[in-house]
């Protein structure tokens, strides 16, 4: 009986143990963003913001290989600053907002090199197409007490892709294929 005790009590704090270790953080949609840079005519570069980001990041606070995060934009929240482009990146010739009205990102991987920078490998959904996609990673930060106590951190990512590798081929001869996109995130603990 003592020993049947004593593994319950060990397995009970074994339990809480790996509880204390991850938490899940809430994507604070207010303050996030996913921006995108790609060329245009080989001349400038064009930016533009998702508007909308939703998601959750399960962390763990003592390895952070072994955390999670799953974010969802909004593409019909795209805002260049020029509305006639964003009702064009809206249609058929590029995001196809009324088949395709998200992209997901499910990160399957957290990996820490030698020299200490951080990449996230997931599957990112763009267009009815997923592609395994890695991002270098910024954070996360520490925790912080935010005005009304809750706890806060924050994040960016930043990677590329082509935009071809997900069906979008629109204005191939002025928009280039390779677009760099950053998520800039900050959460709230739940």
């Amino acid at each position: 009986m003592k020993n049947r005790i004593a593994l319950t009590v060990a397995v009970l704090f074994a339990s809480l143990s790996a509880v204390a270790q991850t938490s899940t953080w809430k994507i604070d949609p207010n303050h996030s963003t996913a921006q995108f840079t790609v060329r245009h005519m080989g001349l400038s570069n064009v930016t533009g913001t998702f508007n909308k980001v939703t998601g959750t990041a399960d962390m763990d606070d003592k390895d952070l290989t072994k955390s999670s995060v799953d974010a969802v934009i909004d593409v019909a929240s795209v805002d260049t600053r020029v509305e006639a482009r964003d009702k064009d990146l809206r249609s058929d010739h590029f995001f196809d907002v009324a088949k395709y009205p998200t992209l997901t990102f499910q990160s399957k991987k957290i990996t820490r090199s030698s020299d200490g920078k951080t990449q996230m490998t997931g599957d990112l959904t763009m267009h009815g197409v997923t592609r395994e996609v890695t991002f270098d990673l910024d954070g996360p930060s520490d925790a912080i007490k935010d005005s009304g106590g809750g706890m806060k951190r924050g994040a960016s990512a930043t990677g590329m892709v082509k935009r071809s590798d997900f069906g979008i081929n629109g204005a191939k001869t002025a928009v280039a294929d390779e677009v760099k996109i950053t998520l800039d995130v900050e959460m709230s603990k739940q």
